[in-house]
């Protein structure tokens, strides 16, 4: 019997890098599930940024930890599909502490973002987390100071989509979170390179 299970034993075919890319799909599920369980009401309080009184403690984490809220699994299964997918390669290139510090900057100022130009409305999602890896991938990809056309078209297509979004639709979707994150990535790869160089 206990050949049987070292047999099957997950850790033989699953290989469990990329610690900082799982624990934030895993606390976007947590999210995901308790918001479920509490109707929302934890989403709102927590998981979702918007104006408030500077005095209101739950503010300042909001600024954080919008990223991790969804409204449904639709919503978290299209930002997960693809931050699965870009976030193990931008950890393995990066390692785990600088894109800590990245998800929390672009956090911080698709949240900031969001409440100069939305100060009505609400806003949460990993999306700004997404489009920060989308152009990180297409800034950092440059070889002999050249960018690959297969990452600058991902990077055109995603931005020109998301601007002709915020020009010419109404919906509750936060393009600015989309194009401050793209932003922050681009500028994330332009310092990186910059010190590989150097």
């Amino acid at each position: 019997m206990t050949n049987f299970w070292k047999k099957i034993d997950p850790r033989k075919w699953v290989e469990l890098a990329s610690p900082v890319t799982l624990t934030f799909a895993g606390l976007s599920l947590i999210a995901l599930i308790i918001g479920a369980l509490t109707g929302g009401a934890s989403t709102g309080a927590l998981f979702s940024v918007y104006r408030s009184s500077a005095s209101d403690f739950l503010f300042y984490p909001r600024l954080f930890l919008h990223v991790l809220g969804h409204a449904n699994f639709a919503h978290f299964a299209n930002n997960m599909a693809l931050f699965l997918v870009l976030g193990p390669i931008i950890e393995k290139q990066y390692g785990a502490r600088r894109l800590i510090i990245m998800i929390l900057i672009t956090a911080l100022m698709t949240g900031l973002f969001h409440l100069l130009i939305s100060p009505t409305s609400a806003a949460l999602g990993a999306s700004g987390i997404v489009f920060m890896f989308i152009l990180l991938s297409a800034a950092s990809g440059r070889k002999n100071k050249k960018v690959p056309l297969t990452l600058l078209l991902v990077a055109v297509i995603y931005l020109g989509r998301e601007i002709g979004g915020g020009i010419f639709q109404s919906d509750n979707v936060s393009q600015i979170a989309h194009i401050i994150g793209g932003l922050c990535g681009w500028a994330f790869g332009m310092i990186f390179q910059k010190k590989q160089t150097v």
